[in-house]
Order: structure tokens, then sequence, then C-alpha cells
């Protein structure tokens, strides 16, 4: 990989920054001083510093976010926050959102910017499930788990079975779903003469949302998360 654009896609600047640090001898490559941007270096095993602070390589991003309220789940909108605003050190590395949270949905979102792993929670094919907290306006009924479990009509057909228990608190429980139509929560809610007030991603597959990140903070995924998501 060419010194500038490994520099550039490290966040240290844009392409022509980059040129100006190595004009100026600002960078080193393996403790030697490199001002020629066309040079090649392994960005695995050199060791590259800008005024003497070492530049860590980073490849592929696997981030959790804690996904608050008010944010859309874009890369970008130039009227709205994105929750790329959340994690914005890791920008520059061209990082996205693994599916979507409703703007006033919050809850576990990852963050990437590894298509293939985005493709193995995503696909329809893999039937990853997610579950989310649910505040409803009305009591959860007999009824509703029942019609869950055989699947809601929807406009666009009737959906897959889906969980749905009840939880202690009033008019709160848990909706288990196996599939990502939009607004679907909301949707099958409303189908059963209810309507959602409050929703949060409480997990993906057996990955749960760390109970120790606050909204808006995020951390990086770890080999375990990994394994209870079913991948690595």
């Amino acid at each position: 990989m060419r010194i500038d654009k490994f520099l550039a896609n490290m966040g240290v600047g844009t392409r022509t920054e980059v040129k100006q640090l190595l004009k100026k001898g600002h960078v080193s490559i393996n403790d030697k001083r490199e001002k020629a941007s066309k040079t090649q270096i392994n960005p695995e095993t050199d060791v590259v510093k800008v005024r003497d602070t070492k530049i860590q390589y980073v490849d592929k991003v696997y981030l959790m976010l804690n996904k608050p309220q008010g944010y859309l789940s874009a890369t970008e909108d130039d009227n709205q926050r994105t929750v790329i605003d959340l994690v914005a050190s890791f920008r520059h590395l061209n990082v996205f959102p693994v599916g979507r949270l409703d703007k006033d949905t919050e809850g576990l979102l990852l963050i990437t910017n590894d298509g293939q792993f985005n493709h193995q929670l995503m696909s329809p094919t893999k039937h990853v499930s997610k579950t989310y907290e649910v505040i409803s306006e009305k009591t959860i009924t007999k009824n509703d788990i029942e019609c869950f479990k055989v699947g809601i009509e929807l406009n666009e057909g009737l959906t897959k079975p889906a969980q749905l228990v009840e939880a202690d608190e009033k008019n709160k429980s848990f909706v288990t779903i196996y599939e990502g139509r939009y607004h679907q929560v909301k949707r099958m809610f409303h189908a059963i003469d209810n309507e959602v007030l409050a929703l949060k991603r409480i997990s993906i597959g057996d990955l749960k949302l760390d109970s120790t990140l606050a909204q808006g903070e995020y951390r990086h995924l770890t080999q375990q998360d990994f394994e209870q998501l079913g991948l690595k």
C-alpha cells in the first residue's frame, strides 16, 4: 500500500495534507524519514510514525453501539444526526450501520466496514433473530402471543412466526423476530390493535446489548461476541 494512501485511510489527513507531512519530513517508516508519497509499505509489519507518534493500522472495524433516540441509521444526512456521528473517530474507515434502527428506536446497533459481516447478519436467508423490549399502549394478551406465534398479516404478507413474551412490568413485553421488514415490530403491534410507545433492541442472535454501555457509547466486539453471533 502507498504510504500516502495508508496515512489518509488511517485518518491522519487528506491525501494533500499527508503529502505535505511527507515533504516536511514528519513521517518515518521503520525509524527512517520518508518524503516520497509513492513509497510502498506493508501496513501489517512496517512501523509508520507521524511526528514520532506511531500510526496503528486498522483494517476491519466491528463496534457495538448503544443507540439513543434521535439518530438516523445512516452514514450521512444533510439535516439530521446519524449514528456515524457517535463513532466519528472511525468515519475515515467508511463504517456503516449493520441493518437499521428507526430514529426513535434505541438499543443494540452494530457498526462495521466489513460488507461480508453485514451480509452474514442481515441476509434474509440467515434468519438471525433480533429481540426487542417493547413498551406498548395496551397490555399483552394470550391471544396476542398466539397470533405472533403464527405470524402477523401485514400489507406485504404474513410475517415469519415470532415470539412475544409478557414482562412483569405493566405494558412491557419482549418480541423476537427473524426478519427485518420496514417498521416491523411497530406494524405487528398495530395489527393486533396495539401501539408501540417505546422500542429498544436488546439482542441480535445470542449477542446481548452490553449493560455497561450508556446511551451513545460503544465498544469493539470481542471474540466471544462473534461466537454469540454465530460467526468466526
